[in-house]
C-alpha cells in the first residue's frame, strides 16, 4: 500500500473523528445516529431520521452547520407549504429605471445543509418538490434548469407514522434516502447530562473542522476503497434476500414482505460499508462491514405485505432474519 493512500486514509480518519467529537460536545449519546449521519455526508447522501419530538434531530444538524464551514437552511413541513416555498420562484422586479423583468428568487433549498423538519406533516406534492431535487441535485423552475451547490447534504426528520396528521412518504420518495436513522429516547443518565447542558446559560462550544472542499475530497477516498467480488455478492445476496419472489429469500420474507429493496439498497450497502473500513484502519472492504450497515440502508426499502403490517412486523426484524440465514 503506497505511502500516498495511507495518507489519504489517515486524514479521511482524523477529519471523521475532530467532525464526530465537535458533535458530541452538544449531542449527548445517540452513537449510531451521528456516525450514520455523517456517514451519509461522505459518501453523497441524505438521512432521514425518525423519532418523536425533542430528541436532539434539529440539533444535530444545526451544530453540524456550525462543524463544517457550509450553508444551512431549514424548512419546516407544514400542510401548507407549497413546493415553490422549497425551490423558489420567479417574480416580476423593478430597475431604477423603471424597466421590469423576471427575477429568480431562490428557495432554500439552496443551501449546503438542508433541514426537511418534520417531512411527514406536508402533502405528497410539496414532499416530491424535495425529494426531486435531492436525487438530480438540480431543480427546474419556469423551465429553467438550476444547478445546486455542491456538497448537497438533506437531513429530513419525521415524526413515527402512528401520530396523527402526517403524510407518509411513499417507498419509491423514501428510496432516495441513503439511510433511514431510528433516534431512540435516551437512558435516565444521559437525559441527566441533556439537562446539565441545556438548563445553563450557555450551550458548549464547537469548533469548525473543514469546508465543502475537503467533505467533497472525503466522499473521493471512500469511493477507492477496494470490495472483494465474494464481499460484494454477499451484500447482494442480503439484498436479494428482501424479494420474497426470489427463490432464496427466508421463509420470513416470503410470508411478510410484499417488495424488496431496489439497487440503491445495495449502493448504500458498498458506500457505507467502505467508509466503515477505512474507519476501522483496512483498505478492503470485510463482512463484518456489510453486517454494520445493513439496517440503515434497508429498513425503509423494505415494503411489508398485508399480513405484515396486521401482525406489525418490524421490518428490522426481516433484515436480521435475512443475516442470519445469508451466508
Amino acid at each position: 500500500m503506497s505511502e500516498q493512500i495511507e495518507q489519504k486514509h489517515e486524514e479521511f480518519r482524523e477529519t471523521y473523528l475532530k467532525i464526530q467529537n465537535e458533535i458530541s460536545k452538544r449531542i449527548v449519546g445517540q452513537k449510531e445516529v451521528i456516525e450514520g449521519v455523517l456517514i451519509c455526508l461522505m459518501t453523497g447522501g441524505h438521512a432521514l431520521l425518525e423519532g418523536v419530538p425533542g430528541l436532539g434531530k434539529t440539533l444535530l444538524i444545526r451544530t453540524l452547520k456550525e462543524v463544517l464551514d457550509l450553508e444551512y437552511q431549514r424548512i419546516q413541513f407544514t400542510p401548507d407549504l407549497m413546493p415553490s416555498d422549497i425551490v423558489g420562484t420567479t417574480i416580476v422586479a423593478e430597475d431604477e429605471t423603471g424597466n421590469k423583468f423576471f427575477e429568480f428568487q431562490p428557495g432554500p433549498i439552496f443551501a449546503n445543509l438542508v433541514l426537511a423538519d418534520e417531512i411527514n406533516r406536508s402533502t405528497p406534492k410539496t414532499q416530491s418538490a424535495l425529494l426531486e431535487a435531492m436525487q438530480e441535485k438540480s431543480v427546474t423552475v419556469s423551465g429553467q434548469h438550476r444547478p445546486l451547490d455542491l456538497p448537497f447534504f438533506v437531513m429530513a426528520t419525521q415524526n413515527p407514522l402512528e401520530m396523527e396528521g402526517t403524510y407518509p412518504l411513499p417507498e419509491a420518495q423514501l428510496d432516495r434516502f441513503f439511510f433511514k436513522l431510528k433516534v431512540e429516547y435516551p437512558t435516565l443518565d444521559e437525559l441527566d447530562l441533556v439537562m446539565e447542558r441545556t438548563t445553563q446559560s450557555e450551550m458548549p462550544s464547537v469548533d469548525k473542522v473543514c469546508d465543502g472542499t475537503k467533505i467533497y475530497e472525503l466522499e473521493q477516498i471512500v469511493r477507492e476503497i477496494l470490495i472483494s467480488e465474494d464481499v460484494r455478492r454477499y451484500a447482494l445476496r442480503i439484498v436479494m434476500g428482501t424479494h420474497p419472489e426470489t427463490d432464496d429469500a427466508p421463509e420470513k420474507t416470503k410470508k411478510y414482505v410484499r417488495y424488496g429493496s431496489s439497487p440503491r439498497g445495495a449502493q448504500a450497502i458498498i458506500l457505507a460499508s467502505k467508509v466503515r473500513a477505512i474507519l476501522d484502519g483496512r483498505y478492503n472492504v470485510a463482512r463484518e462491514d456489510i453486517q454494520t450497515v445493513v439496517l440503515p440502508s434497508l429498513r425503509h426499502r423494505i415494503l411489508l405485505s398485508f399480513e405484515g403490517q396486521a401482525e406489525r412486523i418490524d421490518p428490522d426484524d426481516i433484515i436480521h432474519h435475512i443475516l442470519e440465514v445469508v451466508d
